[in-house]
């Protein structure tokens, strides 16, 4: 094999300018896809983080709610603290267990109104989410509003306060220290309404956080008529997050074999299931026991998409980069056909002519693809580190965070690295075939 990649290393270095000019397509290309592995990893990473904090843990149990089996569905738990001993029993590896109640309705200020989902927090319960949540420089939802930063993550949760996002303060038009008031519909059809203070307004990350704000859990009570054991959803977190598949799976059994209802799981966020359960006609009790992912699902379609793009825009480049390899194999097999005509004249046989070319395309592709990898995770890490801030609300969106936020991981470089020394090797083996079925009197006298 030694000789193989001598004479490898030897026509690729005699042919330099050739191979150069396709070493740096390879190279671009093996670049380019793992910086946009890095993009998607990065939007992953967000979607996790975001949502396993704002709005799901590892596993959920919703409850939902029907007073008759004509009237709507409502995201409670009637009585939470009967039911959370049972999931604390089912699962032998929670680290934790947080109880959230759920509302929706309208946060007023004296110059604009938004329509929300507002989330009611235990404060003692939420050291995830305090370590999550950041505030928002004051430019970044009042005009002219400089850098300063005000508020007071302490008091996030606290009765008689909000926590609210960038984009909806922009709406709502307030600051720290102004009094909004959050109005609802209770189950029974009154509307009560209560003020609240704003605490802390934070920077957006993602699409969660134009529709989620947090207040104490109290305060859902008082405006929807909720007794104090009532909860929204019971929040499981897991010491190894690649059990939740499983875990829902022995927690919705768990419920089950107590004579619990558990819904049919359908791995979507537990407000898209209610407008359906509302229609159906029962009444009770009934829970949904989805994980992180569920919750998580509208984010993981910009994932797919986003990478369904990037495979497409990776796919076309793949095709040129086949074609040039093919025409850089024809090109040395046709000013080589002398020296193939030689090797196979002193006995050289047809196999170790084939393999002559392929390593030498393979070598070509190991070292451009594996110089453009390491390229483009340097080029990611270093824009990780810069923390890039995104420029508009769509990317925000988007990509689920205030920052450009890329992740690179050592099985992506080797991925890159080893598609496109594949691809190399695939693209030389027919003109690497045709060489070595040459009769060796025709190679030998044949004329450049």
């Amino acid at each position: 094999m030694g000789i193989y990649l001598k004479v490898a290393f030897r026509n690729l270095l005699q042919a330099r300018r050739r191979s150069l000019l396709l070493g740096l397509a390879l190279g671009a290309v093996s670049m380019l896809l793992v910086f946009l592995l890095a993009i998607s990893q990065g939007m992953t990473n967000s979607l996790l983080e975001t949502t396993t904090t704002l709005a799901s843990g590892h596993v959920n149990v919703h409850g939902f709610f029907k007073p008759s089996m004509n009237s709507g569905a409502w995201p409670i738990i009637e009585d939470a603290e009967k039911l959370r001993p049972i999931v604390e029993e089912s699962l032998p590896d929670i680290e934790t267990v947080v109880s959230r109640g759920h509302g929706w309705g309208k946060i007023v200020s004296d110059t604009g109104t938004i329509v929300t989902s507002v989330t009611g927090i235990v404060p003692e319960e939420e050291g995830r989410l305090r370590s999550r949540l950041s505030l928002a420089p004051r430019s970044a939802y009042v005009d002219g509003g400089g850098d300063e930063i005000v508020g007071d993550l302490s008091r996030v949760g606290e009765r008689g306060t909000i926590y609210l996002f960038a984009s909806q303060a922009r709406r709502l038009k307030v600051d720290v220290g102004d009094t909004v008031i959050l109005s609802a519909e209770t189950s029974g059809g009154a509307v009560n309404s209560v003020d609240l203070t704003v605490v802390g307004i934070g920077r957006d990350l993602g699409m969660f956080t134009n529709f989620i704000s947090f207040t104490h859990k109290d305060t859902i009570h008082e405006v929807y008529q909720h007794k104090h054991e009532a909860s929204g959803s019971l929040m499981v977190y897991l010491e190894d997050i690649d059990r939740a598949q499983a875990a829902r799976k022995e927690l919705a059994e768990a419920l089950e074999a107590k004579g619990l209802t558990v819904l049919e799981n359908l791995e979507q966020p537990f407000y898209m299931r209610m407008e359906a359960l509302s229609n159906e006609r029962w009444a009770g009790q009934r829970y949904d026991v989805n994980t992180w992912e569920g919750e998580g699902a509208h984010g993981k379609w910009v994932i797919t998409g986003f990478d369904g793009i990037s495979f497409f825009l990776v796919s076309i480049l793949v095709l040129i980069i086949v074609v040039g390899v093919m025409n850089t194999m024809w090109m040395s097999v046709r000013e080589r056909t002398p020296e193939i005509g030689t090797l196979r004249a002193i006995g050289m046989k047809r196999s170790r002519v084939l393999v002559l070319f392929l390593t030498e395309a393979l070598v070509l592709g190991l070292i451009a693809s594996s110089v453009g990898a390491g390229v483009g995770a340097l080029i990611a890490w270093g824009i990780d580190a810069a923390q890039l801030p995104l420029p508009s609300d769509a990317a925000k969106t988007v990509l689920m965070s205030d920052t450009l936020r890329l992740s690179v991981r050592p099985e992506q470089i080797v991925r890159a690295v080893l598609t496109f020394t594949f691809v190399s090797g695939a693209a030389s083996l027919y003109p690497a075939s045709r060489a070595a079925r040459m009769r060796p009197v025709t190679a030998i006298h044949h004329v450049g």
